[in-house]
């Protein structure tokens, strides 16, 4: 007799000899049914093969009408009559919609196959049994027992024992959308996607084939979705948003940093970015359309222009306010601006000395940093030499008239080194 919450697979399953209460063969199991809606944890039922007449259709046999012979042997339960299967889009099928499919795993920021299924039967006070599932298997483990599917269950879990398991809990795996493929992801709530690096979603995104890549996209909060955004390859970005209406784009694009978007922007066509600036509220498309009038490899092309900027006589309490209220990446901010009256840079205040200055503190009697500036016009390599030279971090860009109008940060020189190599 088998022993409560002993382990099984997907694939030690598959093909399973079901009898009836007399002892003969009532079918073979081919499919494993799940209800997401009522029960997502545990296998419903099985869809069984008659082995009488292979002609006929298959019958549905719920999981709690099994019990287990003294020989360890699948049968239905005294006066249980199974029904004729009728599949609908509430179920899930494990061997269909899961084998084989790409799913995302949240720990190891990759993604991965599914190669099998772990189970667990488990037995309850009602007659009857319950089938657990416990895990996903996504590495050779899986794969060996599957290959081997057919030899005894014995020979098969020896040799699969030989292989380090590479597992993912049932708890993080979830439908990523009720498309016709039946995609399948690991479950990701929106605090657990916050916590997540934008490059590693962008790394995800770029794995995943289209249909799983577009349904993960639109299911990002906008502001993660235009961290993620920015991340990955223009191509990528327009296979992103090619689904999603002009409204949606315009959403995503106003969290964007205006460097970034307007690089996104000017690589589509222009009947499309028009149509995204025209959903943009009037102050973001102000902003990213005095970027579009630059050159994508000039410095004015690389800048962002969300940095904080104060008159030269601001004090300690006046940088804390503007750095509580600023609206763009605060990560990115490392220094701030002291301007005169025609926007000129007159001194710059690395933010760290902000922590060491003791309060009402004028800006001007801090430790400045040394000013490096380039013109609006400063190609790409004038650039990188710069922060190269000077160990930048980040980089004020200036008009002709020497006035504050954008910096260029590391990551936009990173990103430009690499799209050139």
């Amino acid at each position: 007799m088998t022993k409560p919450y002993q382990k099984t697979s997907l694939s030690n399953l598959m093909g399973a000899n079901v009898f009836d209460p007399q002892g003969a063969s009532f079918g073979h199991v081919r499919e494993f049914v799940v209800r997401p809606d009522t029960d997502a944890s545990h296998v419903d039922g099985f869809v069984v093969k008659p082995a009488a007449d292979r002609r006929r259709k298959p019958h549905f046999i719920r999981i709690h009408d099994l019990e287990f012979t003294p020989r360890d042997e699948l049968r239905l339960r005294d006066g249980v009559s199974p029904e004729a299967f009728r599949g609908d889009d509430s179920q899930l099928m494990l061997e269909r919609d899961l084998l084989d499919q790409q799913i995302i795993d949240v720990h190891g920021r990759k993604v991965v196959r599914v190669n099998d299924v772990d189970l667990v039967w488990e037995t309850n006070e009602h007659p009857g049994l319950s089938l657990r599932i416990s895990e996903v298997e996504v590495g050779m483990r899986g794969a060996v027992r599957r290959l081997l599917k057919g030899l005894p269950a014995s020979t098969v879990d020896r040799i699969a024992a030989r292989f380090s398991p590479s597992m993912i809990p049932w708890d993080f795996v979830d439908l990523i959308g009720r498309d016709p493929a039946r995609r399948v992801k690991l479950k990701i709530e929106q605090d657990r996607l916050s916590q997540m690096h934008p490059s590693d979603i962008a790394d995800i995104l770029e794995e995943l084939a289209p249909a799983e890549r577009n349904a993960l996209f639109i299911s990002l909060d906008e502001e993660v979705a235009a961290e993620a955004l920015e991340e990955v390859k223009p191509r990528m970005q327009q296979a992103l948003i090619e689904s999603l209406d002009s409204g949606q784009v315009a959403d995503i694009v106003e969290e964007m940093d205006p460097g970034a978007a307007a690089d996104l922007l000017s690589e589509l066509p222009d009947e499309r970015s028009e149509a995204i600036l025209e959903k943009m509220e009037p102050d973001d498309r102000q902003e990213v359309e005095e970027l579009l009038e630059f050159a994508g490899d000039s410095a004015a092309g690389r800048m962002t222009t969300e940095y904080i900027g104060l008159p030269a006589n601001a004090s300690l309490e006046d940088a804390i306010t503007a750095l509580r209220g600023f609206e763009g990446d605060t990560e990115m901010i490392t220094e701030i601006y002291l301007l005169d009256e025609e926007d000129k840079i007159v001194g710059l205040v690395p933010l760290v000395q902000l922590l060491l200055a003791a309060a009402g503190a004028p800006l001007s009697n801090l430790p400045h940093g040394h000013v490096v500036t380039c013109d609006v016009d400063a190609n790409g390599r004038k650039v990188a030499e710069l922060f190269d030279k000077y160990n930048l971090r980040a980089l004020p860009v200036v008009d002709h008239a020497k006035r504050l109008v954008g910096v260029v940060h590391a990551e936009q020189v990173i990103a430009l080194l690499r799209a050139n190599h």
